[in-house]
């Protein structure tokens, strides 16, 4: 089993920059590959970033570029740094395990991080 907990959210004016932190509980987290995801009102989760537990990385389209997914396993932390934020990034981000070959979640979801970007 692990836990996780995610901070580091907040407002932030556009063009602005926030970085998120996951800690996780467990021996696991170092031998598997981690994401996150981001729910905004009205809309479907959606993976942002993954990253495998050798680092290798995977960005959606829409932050390719502004952000950088970033792991310590020593910490058994997880990082999403954010750059150039858009409104549009607006939305509760969590933290997960992630199955690489298919870009989809498994375990529990920690309570997330809410990231407000104002225009």
């Amino acid at each position: 089993q692990v836990q996780l907990v995610e901070s580091g959210g907040g407002l932030v004016q556009a063009g602005g920059s926030l970085r998120l932190s996951c800690a996780a509980s467990g021996s696991i987290f170092s031998i598997n590959a981690m994401g996150w995801y981001r729910q905004a009102p009205g809309k479907e989760r959606e993976l942002a970033a993954a990253i495998s537990s050798g680092g290798s990385t995977y960005y959606a389209d829409s932050v390719k570029g502004r952000f950088t997914i970033s792991r310590d396993n020593a910490k058994k932390t997880l990082y999403l740094q954010m750059n150039s934020l858009k409104p549009e990034d607006t939305a509760m981000y969590y933290c997960a395990l992630t199955r690489l070959g298919s870009l989809t979640p498994f375990g529990p979801w920690g309570q997330g991080t809410q990231v407000t970007v104002s225009s």
